[in-house]
């Protein structure tokens, strides 16, 4: 057995992540090679107690989450991307159209954040998703609606001929606060060839995010992990984030999403809570002009994301409610966890529950 190399109070069974630390105390960025070698190792807790170490400098022993409510209005899509259990043809089983009074039927005053993504349907105007969004904030004036991919803000520019300033700016005037950060998918050109090769790519999604946060609307951003990509892509993929953070600061939090293997089976398997606890203490050391970093316990499940809290993750997201893109690919998690149930989960994890909005305005702050 290796002996143990002890550095400002973590024990190193790899010593070639004693340079990282320096850097990482000093304030100092990582580099590519540095992030592949966070994935590559075992060391897994040397790189928890990094990451934690980082994350306390943004949020000391605060973990956020918010009483939200997923809605998906519709599982139709023309796209036909090979990891997706979720989309539909039109007139395929399963395919379903949401009524504007079922969105809001779902929602209640409780929920201050409502989340939209959906599938690109071949034939609803782009005034029905005004409709969607006016609709919720002329009932629930409260609740902050984060809205529309910037896939979907793609498809509605290229399938209405509108510029994407308008379309942004369309949908803000109606009600939307923010965007959510699904759509990346991977920053890489070969799994986008061989995985979603409709779907706008690396640049469109930055482009987009780009665009979004010169009008005043924030964004959160993502990586769907866990398939064929790379560790070097995975790294690749959160310097391109970091680089359009550092010209806008538009981005909230980060979202690392684990593929949900479901019936699609791009690999045999869901990757190891090691590799998710890794990659959520990767993305809070690599990503460090991002304010929050999320466990997201849709997808990784609730012990997972607890022990995250400790990886570098200073969120656990939400209530979520009825979220059904995650769970047609059968993830295992619950379909929805109660206020009380998730500041449990955050106290376990030893951390202090903050109660906040979609844009992290803190509304509660519970007794740790």
């Amino acid at each position: 057995m290796e002996p143990i190399l002890v550095v400002n109070d973590i024990a190193f069974l790899d010593k070639r992540l004693v340079p990282i630390w320096d850097k990482v105390r000093a304030g100092e960025r990582l580099s590519l090679e540095e992030g592949i070698r966070l994935l590559e190792t075992r060391d897994i807790g040397a790189v928890g107690k990094m990451a934690d170490y980082a994350k306390k400098r943004k949020s000391a022993d605060k973990v956020y989450f918010v009483i939200n409510r997923h809605i998906n209005p519709t599982n139709v899509c023309v796209l036909s991307c090979s990891f997706c259990d979720y989309a539909r043809k039109k007139g395929q089983p399963g395919a379903y159209e949401m009524t504007t009074e079922e969105i809001l039927d779902s929602i209640d005053e409780e929920i201050r954040e409502v989340h939209i993504v959906g599938g690109h349907h071949p034939d609803w105007p782009f005034e029905r998703y005004e409709e969607i969004v006016r609709s919720i904030h002329e009932r629930f004036p409260r609740t902050q609606i984060k809205a529309f991919t910037a896939s979907e803000i793609d498809y509605f520019s290229r399938r209405w001929r509108l510029p994407e300033s308008e379309v942004l700016t369309r949908l803000k005037a109606v009600g939307m606060n923010s965007m959510p950060g699904g759509g990346a998918e991977v920053f890489s050109e070969r799994v986008r060839k061989e995985l979603f090769p409709g779907k706008a790519g690396a640049a469109r999604w930055l482009e987009i995010h780009r665009l979004a946060h010169s009008l005043g609307i924030r964004s959160n951003a993502t990586i769907l992990y866990g398939h064929i990509e790379t560790f070097e892509e995975r790294i690749r993929h959160l310097m391109l984030l970091r680089e359009l953070q550092d010209e806008t600061n538009g981005f909230l939090a980060f979202i690392p999403l684990e593929y949900q293997v479901g019936d699609t089976r791009i690999v045999e398997r869901h990757t190891s809570a090691l590799d998710d606890l890794k990659m959520i203490a990767a993305s809070r050391l690599m990503l460090d002009n991002f304010p929050h970093v999320k466990s997201y316990w849709v997808m990784i499940m609730e012990e997972t994301a607890a022990i995250g809290l400790n990886f570098g993750a200073d969120d656990i997201d939400g209530t979520i409610g009825e979220e059904k893109i995650a769970h047609a690919a059968r993830a295992e998690s619950p379909v929805g966890v109660a206020r009380e149930r998730i500041v449990r989960l955050i106290k376990d994890a030893g951390r202090v529950p903050v109660e906040r909005d979609a844009l992290y305005n803190e509304v509660q702050v519970y007794a740790h």
